[in-house]
């Protein structure tokens, strides 16, 4: 008489191996160059503000114009929490969120603003 256990197929445990015929997820390698570019460069070309091409140093110029914004400093004011934002990365987040808290007719009146400043020696 045989057991009822013998001759049956035993599935290895789940983590060990992978089963045949799927295949594993990975997640897509983030491209070098987009790592390259500084957070505040990719926050202006999100909402517009500058072009893809602009140069680094000229984004942060442009980015130190629209932080400087009296628009922005009060919609960055409501996102603040707790004394000045000394920390830089929290400063361009909340920079961040402050523009995304903008309408399209906001972000290229700010656009007018920031080309009028520089455009005053």
């Amino acid at each position: 008489m045989k057991h009822p256990k013998q001759g049956r197929h035993q599935h290895p445990k789940q983590g060990k191996h992978q089963r045949p015929g799927r295949s594993a997820i990975v997640a897509a390698p983030t491209h070098p160059s987009a790592l390259a570019v500084p957070s505040y460069h990719r926050i202006l070309v999100k909402h517009g503000l500058i072009e893809k091409t602009l140069s680094i140093p000229d984004a942060y110029e442009v980015f130190l114009k629209v932080s400087a914004d009296t628009e922005v400093q009060k919609l960055r004011s409501r996102v603040e929490h707790g004394r000045k934002m000394k920390h830089v990365p929290a400063l361009y987040l909340a920079t961040a969120m402050a523009l995304q808290g903008m309408t399209k007719q906001e972000l290229e009146a700010l656009k007018l603003r920031i080309e009028k400043k520089a455009a005053i020696p």
